[in-house]
């Protein structure tokens, strides 16, 4: 039996994927928390600072200068959520859903090409076990 620590191998990968991520995409000059927040808005859903958060992992406050950098560079808009002016309403712009979508497309591309040799069964139940220490931390 493997008494490896999944989650130890999860901080692993994470870290080999992130600068895999940053290498990948350094052509956009987005930092991998840039990335990560384009690539969770890429479904074109607006969502608040505190959903976005939970999304990405980042606490608003932490979202926030995250935020700051993409409005400034004009990728994203922030307003007031129809029905609760004190909720925060993220949007991407026109140039921002163009660099989401670019992440998304070359986020698939590196995952077909790293899972290229792993059985859909396995890559199913990879998902299964990253839901599950998700919903663990929540």
């Amino acid at each position: 039996m493997n008494t490896e620590s999944v989650i130890l191998e999860l901080q692993r990968a994470t870290h080999a994927t992130l600068q895999l991520i940053t290498t990948e995409l350094v052509d956009l000059d987005l930092t991998a928390s840039e990335i990560n927040a384009l690539g969770n808005l890429a479904d074109g859903v607006p969502r608040t600072v505190s959903e976005l958060g939970a999304a990405v992992g980042s606490r608003p406050t932490t979202l926030t200068g995250i935020l700051d950098r993409l409005e400034r560079r004009g990728l994203i808009t922030r307003g007031a959520r129809p029905g609760d002016r004190r909720a925060v309403l993220i949007e991407l712009t026109p140039d921002g859903t163009g660099t989401a979508a670019l992440i998304r497309q070359r986020l698939r591309d590196l995952e077909q090409r790293a899972l290229a040799g792993v059985p859909a069964d396995t890559v199913a139940a990879a998902r299964a076990v990253l839901r599950a220490l998700t919903e663990a931390g929540r």
